[in-house]
């Protein structure tokens, strides 16, 4: 599908697929998206019944959040733009012996041809990554039919997101690699908020994601200032 102009920073792309072949590695550099994934497909089941839906899951990676919306019933196509990344992703989804629909595809282009195709998207932990956060919502508004869901999660800008996210996951604990986050292209919730109602998408609820720092483990809550989920509806008719 051609893509002339796509939102995408190459360098970004490189990170991930340098690191393709660890993706379902649950003690390697994704240990923190094995330990989410739980986390956000919890969220995702409180407000969305996902059976039988088409699920588009943006930014799909290695396909660890796309596998498990497969396994809840959806119709799950995951779209990324690192090609070692989807690689390891079909081949993941054919071993688990899933019917995985993978493509190489920008949000945007993928919203030129199929605009409100699905019921339900996700665009996890990628609008820090873009150039251009605002194309990517656009798009996701764009792709989502008339009543339908969008779940985003990204991190907070402030004092805090920038010594947890950064300091502490990348130099101190080492959680992720370094470098794998910049503190400029993180997301204030309002400014996030405004926006995708810029682009016709209302906010539904927005929910914490908060870290134990003695087990690691992720809960959900209503402190917002590091990670956040946030629920977008398209306005039209519900069930449409």
């Amino acid at each position: 599908m051609s893509d002339p102009a796509p939102n995408v920073d190459a360098a970004e792309i490189g990170k991930f697929d340098a690191l393709a072949g660890r993706w379902w590695d649950p003690n390697g550099e994704f240990a923190p998206l094995h330990r989410l994934n739980p986390l956000r497909l919890a969220y995702l089941k409180s407000r969305v019944a996902l059976a039988g839906k088409a699920v588009l899951d943006v930014g799909c990676g290695g396909g660890i959040l796309t596998e498990s919306l497969l396994q809840e019933g959806a119709r799950a196509t995951g779209i990324d733009l690192a090609p070692a990344a989807l690689t390891v992703a079909e081949l993941h989804a054919l071993e688990a012996g899933l019917t995985a629909d993978y493509r190489l595809v920008s949000a945007e282009a993928l919203a030129d041809s199929c605009p409100g195709a699905f019921d339900v998207i996700t665009c996890m932990e990628l609008l820090e990554h873009v150039p251009d956060p605002t194309s990517t919502l656009a798009a996701l508004g764009k792709l989502v039919r008339p009543g339908g869901d969008v779940f985003v999660s990204t991190i907070n800008r402030n004092v805090k997101s920038f010594l947890v996210a950064i300091v502490g996951a990348e130099y101190l604990t080492r959680t992720v690699p370094k470098g794998t986050h910049e503190y400029a292209r993180f997301i204030r919730p309002q400014e996030l908020g405004r926006a995708a109602r810029r682009v016709g998408l209302t906010v539904a609820d927005i929910a914490g994601v908060e870290i134990d720092p003695f087990t690691r483990a992720f809960s959900l809550g209503s402190d917002v200032s590091v990670n956040y989920l946030l629920h977008l509806r398209r306005p039209g008719p519900q069930g449409s």
